[in-house]
């Protein structure tokens, strides 16, 4: 028999792919992500992972997740709720329950819903969807295991290999859904599954499988169609925050002429950064996995001495453990280049989830007089931008420098029009390459930005002391005059600040005056874009001032602020930045928004805020 499926027309759709850790989850969403952008939709993601490495199987602790936002225009946030949800257990359901849109499709494993698996997901009944109260949802009670077992009954693979292609069953059902062709994927799996062809054809057959039972059965009336968007002419590619952030580093390694060396301790959610790079031998990047953060460190300093552009990368745990040795860099004026993806703590805290609450450590987390430019990505797609820029800096102002992303835009993913490096300026470090006239001085400062000049060794006549005491003004050797001392201090304080001179003015985005002024920093981009834009088109008087680098202030910020009537600051901490703000800005009153709760900003929330804070200044 054949069933007729109306397609209608939607201009953008948020669903959520969720299990367990070993039902592949991640690879699904990653696959349906891939698909929708390669036809042309724009894309954001947010992968969701369990805190907890062996989290027991059935339960909330062990939900995994990766919610996808598709559209036709233009994506800045993953999402608010879901149209869709795929809940391959109870306890997947019960998360997701909590986000699900009045009108959303729920396509749930029906085979996990026993009464084992429903008492480990919490519930007090034994019929889940009137508990959750969503009985009155499009559900979809799908037998996914079952069907995937009888799809695969012939490839001579045993239960437990068969199982684990009950997500490509899922994925097909999706595919159908929302007109997606399964070529993409196909070929994908034949290519991941090279050595092992009866497993990527199996999955092949399961996906088959899935996107046949959503058209054969009558639970799906409609089936949907998103219009591609319109971005600008150019190559593409998806890509997370954190492949963009190791190819931003590669760039200016490439730009300075010089390579690229990665010392680093492997941490969640920083360790994809290490290994991307690691991959890139054939672009010259050496990299070393150390015994822990501070050898890490260690070796990357111990790099940019010899030569190369040195790159260390963490989370917040580590960069606690190497602030003795961003001290060293600091005081012995090497170029460095550490990278924080910044998650919840303190100590383990939620180490799979996002958080903004390192700028007080980034900026002041280390003894001493001990300055250091910081900047913040606001994308997944534009750390390598902010990649870029941090090396610009570190190399040509000889300072290490501090590049915060956090969890949400490091694991998230979106269309990139991949750049041509002829569009990027060049990285000009003050190399010395032979001793002036009257020696080297290994102090003596560049007068613009108050660099030093850097000196690899093995050159004759440019031999020089380093290491962590104090430096003569000029010749670099150890001295406690506290005299000199205070012009050393000074100095390194100078060269910082002078890199607002180095780097772009503040924009806001909306008006150049008006009643309220939203300001944000690092990855809340774009729910504060979105929420912003939605409100501006509504004819409210409303803008917003991100920021991307910290410390220094870029130019014109005071200006901006000036000529608003009210500023909220929202940030993903108990407000820091805010605290920062009334540091260098007293003059101006800081309202503040702020969620610590792991998880990113919703644009319902933050319209909430602004609103009442609107009324407050009309009143």
């Amino acid at each position: 028999m054949t069933i007729d499926h109306q397609t209608k027309e939607l201009t953008e759709v948020v669903i959520c792919f969720s299990g367990d850790s070993g039902d592949g989850m991640q690879m699904t969403g990653t696959l349906f992500t891939d698909t929708s952008a390669l036809m042309g939709n724009s894309t954001l993601t947010f992968p969701d992972y369990p805190s907890e490495i062996r989290a027991p199987q059935g339960t909330i602790a062990g939900v995994s997740g990766f919610q996808v936002h598709i559209g036709s225009e233009k994506i800045n946030t993953p999402g608010d709720a879901y149209d869709t949800l795929v809940a391959m257990n109870p306890a997947a359901l019960k998360v997701g329950a909590k986000r699900l849109k009045r009108d959303a499709t729920i396509i749930v494993d029906i085979d996990s819903f026993g009464d084992k698996n429903v008492e480990k997901a919490g519930f007090a009944t034994a019929d889940p969807f009137t508990e959750l109260g969503i009985q009155d949802y499009n559900i979809i009670p799908a037998p996914i295991s079952s069907m995937t077992r009888e799809a695969l009954k012939d490839t001579g693979l045993d239960n437990k290999s068969i199982l684990k292609s009950k997500n490509m069953f899922a994925l097909g059902v999706c595919f159908f859904l929302y007109e997606q062709p399964l070529e993409i994927t196909e070929n994908y799996l034949r290519k991941k599954f090279a050595r092992k062809p009866a497993v990527a054809e199996a999955n092949i057959l399961a996906l088959h499988a899935g996107y046949n039972y959503a058209h054969n059965t009558h639970s799906f009336a409609n089936r949907y169609h998103i219009a591609p968007s319109q971005p600008q002419p150019g190559l593409y590619r998806n890509i997370s925050g954190n492949t963009a952030t190791a190819w931003g580093l590669i760039a200016a390694a490439e730009k300075a002429g010089l390579p690229l060396f990665c010392g680093s301790y492997p941490i969640t959610p920083a360790t994809v950064i290490l290994e991307e790079l690691a991959k890139r031998k054939d672009l010259g990047v050496k990299t070393v996995q150390a015994e822990d953060e501070i050898a890490g460190i260690c070796t990357a300093i111990g790099a940019s001495f010899a030569g190369n552009f040195a790159v260390t990368t963490t989370s917040g745990p580590g960069l606690s453990l190497k602030s003795e040795a961003m001290g060293l860099a600091v005081i012995a004026e090497l170029p460095l280049v550490i990278v924080d993806v910044q998650r919840g703590g303190p100590s383990t805290g939620l180490p799979t989830k996002t958080e903004q609450s390192d700028l007080y450590q980034a900026l002041w987390g280390r003894n001493g007089e001990c300055p250091m430019p910081v900047l913040a990505a606001s994308t997944p797609s534009d750390c390598f931008q902010y990649a870029f820029a941090a090396g610009k800096i570190a190399m040509e102002h000889m300072t290490p420098v501090i590049l915060l992303t956090d969890g949400f835009i490091a694991n998230g993913a979106q269309p990139w029009k991949i750049p041509s490096m002829a569009d990027y300026p060049a990285i000009q470090p003050p190399i010395v390459d032979q001793a002036p006239e009257g020696g080297f001085m290994p102090y003596q400062r560049d007068e613009a930005r108050r660099a030093r000049y850097w000196a690899f060794p093995g050159k004759a006549g440019l031999e020089h002391r380093i290491g962590g005491l104090e430096k003569d003004f000029l010749k670099g050797t150890a001295s406690h005059d506290p005299i000199n001392h205070q012009r050393m201090v000074d100095v390194r304080a100078e060269k910082v600040a002078r890199v607002a001179d180095f780097i772009p003015e503040q924009t806001v985005d909306g008006p150049e005056s008006g009643d309220l002024l939203v300001v944000g920093w690092g990855g809340t981009y774009g729910h504060l874009l979105t929420a912003v834009r939605q409100m501006q088109g509504e004819g409210r008087s409303i803008g917003l001032c991100h920021f991307n680098y910290i410390n220094p202030l870029p130019k014109g910020v005071r200006e901006i602020f000036s000529r608003y009537r009210k500023i909220v600051v929202c940030e993903l901490n108990r407000g820091q930045f805010a605290d920062y703000l009334r540091t260098n800005l007293q003059e101006f009153d800081y309202a503040q928004y702020n969620k610590v709760q792991g998880l990113p900003f919703t644009v319902a929330e933050l319209r909430e805020c602004f609103d009442k804070l609107l009324s407050e200044v009309k009143s």
